[in-house]
C-alpha cells in the first residue's frame, strides 16, 4: 500500500466517460478516490479529474447541475484540476470553431477531434518533458492545444508539433487517456500538483 498520498482524497467527475478507470488508478497510488455526482462533493476533496468523454454533452450536464460554477468555485481557492480528453476541452478558455467555453479556466485554445475522426484511436510513444522513458499515449478522437499564453502555460509533451499535455499552476491537461494504460505516471504527476501544495 502505497501510503505517500494517503491523505489526499480525489473526486472524478462522474457524468460520463471513463470513470471507474480514473478511480482505480487513483487509489492504486494510495489516494482516496470519489466518483463525484453532485456538487457538495466538492467541499470534501482535494482535487478532481474531469474524464474523457463527450465534451458539449459533458458540458451541457454540468450546467444543468450547477457544475460550471461549483468548479469555477474550487478552481479559485487553487485546488487543482486535471481534464483528460474532453476534460481538455473543458478547462479550455477558447474552442477553435467559436464553440462556446465551458469552464473557461485554462488560457489555452483546442481543437476537438484535432486528428480525425476516421482515426477513431492510436497509441504513440509521447516523449513527456524530464522523464526519461516515454509514456504509452492513447489517443481517441484527441483534441490538441493549438494555441497558449506561454508566459502561463508550460508545455509538457508535443505529438507531430501539436501541444498534448500541459500544466499551468493548479491545472493539468492532456489530449490522450493516461488511465486507459497501465502507467501510473500522469496521474502520479497530478497527485505531486496536490502535495506539493500548488492550492
Amino acid at each position: 500500500m502505497n501510503h505517500e498520498y494517503s491523505q489526499f482524497t480525489v473526486g472524478v467527475l462522474a457524468l460520463q466517460g471513463a470513470v471507474s478507470e480514473h478511480l482505480q488508478q487513483i487509489e492504486k497510488l494510495g489516494a482516496k478516490a470519489v466518483a463525484v455526482k453532485n456538487c457538495a462533493q466538492l467541499n470534501e476533496i482535494d482535487a478532481i479529474v474531469l474524464p474523457g468523454g463527450e465534451s458539449t454533452a459533458i458540458g451541457k450536464l454540468m450546467r444543468n447541475s450547477g457544475f460550471i460554477d461549483a468548479i469555477r468555485d474550487f478552481s479559485q481557492q487553487e485546488k487543482p484540476i486535471f481534464g483528460t480528453c474532453a476534460g481538455m476541452i473543458l478547462l479550455a478558455k477558447h474552442i477553435e470553431g467559436g464553440e462556446p467555453s465551458h469552464l473557461g479556466l485554462m488560457d489555452i485554445v483546442v481543437q476537438r477531434n484535432a486528428f480525425g475522426r476516421q482515426v477513431e484511436s492510436f497509441q504513440a510513444s509521447l516523449s513527456v518533458q524530464d522523464w526519461d522513458q516515454p509514456f504509452p499515449a492513447v489517443f481517441i478522437r484527441a483534441p490538441y492545444i493549438t494555441r497558449f499564453n506561454e508566459s502561463a502555460v508550460e508545455k509538457l509533451a508535443e505529438f507531430e508539433g501539436n501541444v498534448v499535455l500541459a500544466k499551468q499552476g493548479h491545472l493539468l491537461a492532456c489530449a490522450f487517456h493516461p488511465e486507459l494504460t497501465a502507467d501510473l505516471r500522469i496521474m502520479r504527476l497530478f497527485l505531486e500538483m496536490i502535495k506539493s501544495g500548488c492550492r
